[in-house]
Formats: structure tokens, C-alpha cells, sequence
């Protein structure tokens, strides 16, 4: 017997909001499959309000609450069982953030969970690797955010240590990452990685997804550092507008592409990784597979 059910995640980030609708096949006795039905994503950047000004604008706020007016009204449409909403850096740095999720909440119904760095390591980190890379190796997982970046060490398959770091692609953008930042995140790499041999990252964020689709790889085959560092070159050689449009890139990607690459480049060095994963996935991906497991008690 077959059940199919669909699962909702938002991921309100510093750069963008995202929702999404993913459907679970289940048979019995095989694992269940889990494919991406739709995902929508809305470049409201609050990163470059809070970082900057400490708090949530009044227009932006307008514009999560009719993004979430939208995101309910898909979800209804799509008969999704559960769906749940996290925010991350820009909202929980937000000194008026829990003011702005109870007039989305008055609003739309939708509830947001403001969460911290190691409650949203934990969710990405309950995504299926093995669909992906073989888990009988050592990985350095990390997620560049707007706000934050995440980083979590695998090996055979488990999860030795977490950290997260304000080092976001919003913040360098606007020159708000101090160097004693990189230094802490270059320690923690370090030592947290030293003892093991042939480290590989993995990558996750709209940012490094754009880049392997360009790449022209196929999902499971890795990037090299020499890939990544000769379009890391290629990316500041050009100028915003040539980003645009010669690459193709949405403006909201344009510019924040650049200090992501290197935030990639950087963990790639300090772990002493030859290869990067891309296995396009992240913290909605992670909302989806917890909100399966819960439902089924498992």
C-alpha cells in the first residue's frame, strides 16, 4: 500500500524566506521517499535591517506578513499535514523579532519558532546525508547564512561537534564581521578537525547551490577547491551588473555570492578539504524530515 502526505518548512533567513512543500512517499516495508513539490523563496533580506539598525523595519514587516498570507494560502492549497516555521539570526537578533512574530501570527495564524544557532545545526543536521556521500568518511558540514554560518564535523555517519559563528554574508557585505571573527572560525576548524585524514565539506545555502548548478555537476559528484577558487576569482573579476547578467544571477544573489565563496573557501583550507559536497539541501529540508518523523512517532 502506498500513502502519500505532504510536509511543509519555512526557513526565515537574513537574506531570503523560503517555504518548502515536499512530498513523502511511503511504502511498507521500504524507507520512505522524500521529493521537493515546490519551494518558494522571497528576498526580503531582514539581515541588512537588523545588522545595521538592531530591529525589524515597519515595511519589511508588511512584507513578511503578506510573503506568510501567501506561503499559508499555498500550503491550504497543497493539503500539506504539518507544517512548521523557524527563524534564525536576523529575527532572534531583532530586538522588537517577538513583536514582529505575533503580528504575523495575528495575521496569517502562522506561528514562528525564533531559534537558536545550535537548535538550527541540529534540524540541518537530521537531513539524510547518506542519499548523497558514503558515511563511512569524515565531513565538515557547513551552512552560510546571511547572518550566520554553521558548521558540524561528521564521521561514520555522526555528529562530533556543532558550532555556529556570526559570520553571514549580509554582515561582511556590510562590514560588520570583524577579523578576530575568521580567526575564532579558523581555531574551531582547526583544531576541531586536526586527527582526522582527508576531510571533505559539505555545502549547503542558496549560494553554493547556484554555484554547482552552474557547474554543471551531477548531484553526489563534488566540487574541487581548484573549481571553487578559480570562480571565486572569476566572480570578483566581474562587476555587479556583469554578475547580473552575464551570469544570470537574481540581484539579491549578485553581491552575496562573493563573501559566501569565501566563507566555502576558507572552511575548505582550514579543514585541509580537497572536494566539496553540494547535496542541496538545508534547514527546511531538515524542518520536513523532523516534522515526518514526529508524525510517525518515530
Amino acid at each position: 500500500m502506498m500513502v502519500i502526505e505532504k510536509y511543509g518548512g519555512i526557513d526565515i533567513g537574513s537574506n531570503a524566506i523560503r517555504l518548502l512543500i515536499a512530498s513523502v512517499t511511503q511504502m511498507s516495508g521500504k524507507p520512505p521517499r522524500f521529493k521537493k513539490t515546490s519551494l518558494v523563496r522571497v528576498p526580503i533580506r531582514l539581515g541588512a535591517d537588523v545588522f545595521l539598525n538592531g530591529h525589524i523595519s515597519a515595511l519589511n514587516q508588511g512584507r513578511m506578513i503578506e510573503a506568510m498570507e501567501a506561503f499559508r494560502l499555498l500550503i491550504k492549497n497543497h493539503n500539506v499535514v504539518s507544517f512548521r516555521a523557524c527563524a534564525t539570526s536576523a529575527m532572534r537578533e531583532a530586538d522588537n523579532g517577538q513583536e514582529v512574530v505575533n503580528a504575523i501570527f495575528e495575521a496569517t495564524g502562522i506561528n514562528i519558532e525564533i531559534i537558536d544557532g545550535e537548535a538550527e545545526a541540529d534540524i540541518i543536521a537530521s537531513t539524510d546525508f547518506g542519499a548523497f556521500i558514503d558515511s563511512d568518511k569524515t565531513f565538515l558540514y557547513v551552512d552560510v547564512g546571511g547572518g550566520s554560518t554553521e558548521f558540524t564535523l561528521y564521521t561514520a555517519g555522526k555528529a562530533l561537534a556543532s558550532k555556529s559563528f556570526k559570520l553571514g554574508t549580509v554582515r561582511i557585505l556590510n562590514d560588520m564581521v570583524r577579523e578576530s571573527i575568521w580567526d575564532e572560525v579558523k581555531a574551531w576548524i582547526t583544531e576541531t578537525t586536526s586527527g582526522y585524514d582527508k576531510v571533505s565539506v559539505i555545502g549547503s545555502g542558496g549560494n553554493i547551490n547556484s554555484i554547482y548548478t552552474k557547474s554543471g555537476k551531477k548531484i553526489g559528484k563534488p566540487l574541487s577547491y581548484f573549481f571553487l577558487s578559480n570562480y571565486y576569482e572569476l566572480l570578483k573579476s566581474m562587476t555587479y551588473h556583469e554578475r547580473i547578467y552575464e551570469l544570470e544571477m537574481n540581484p539579491d544573489r549578485a553581491d552575496v555570492i562573493i563573501p559566501a565563496t569565501k566563507i566555502y573557501l576558507s572552511a575548505m583550507k582550514w579543514s585541509q578539504s580537497k572536494n566539496i559536497y553540494v547535496p542541496k539541501i538545508g534547514l527546511a529540508d531538515g524542518i520536513v524530515k523532523r516534522l515526518y518523523q514526529q508524525n510517525k512517532g518515530l
